[in-house]
């Protein structure tokens, strides 16, 4: 069935290299993209997505399982000063 739509000219863009890339028509390209996108399912890749970490240095706190304990230390010494200020 023939059909015309608006595309952004960027997303057109990635559209054909990717097809280009494929060695597939626009056409197909496009029926593939969105029967994937109907079809509810993430694109099958090769490679798991892995989210890079950083080390952020030292905490001078100690342990991080005390954070809760330490925080509430903190709201506490800054609760006194406030008070001691309406004096």
């Amino acid at each position: 069935m023939r059909t015309t739509i608006d595309i952004d000219p960027h997303l057109l863009k990635k559209l054909r290299a990717e097809a280009h890339r494929q060695g597939i028509s626009l056409k197909n390209m496009l029926d593939k993209v969105i029967h994937r996108g109907l079809s509810g399912r993430a694109p099958a890749k090769g490679t798991p997505y892995r989210c890079p970490s950083f080390a952020m240095g030292a905490t001078n706190a100690g342990s991080l399982d005390r954070a809760l304990a330490i925080a509430s230390g903190l709201e506490d010494d800054e609760t006194a000063r406030e008070l001691s200020l309406r004096k």
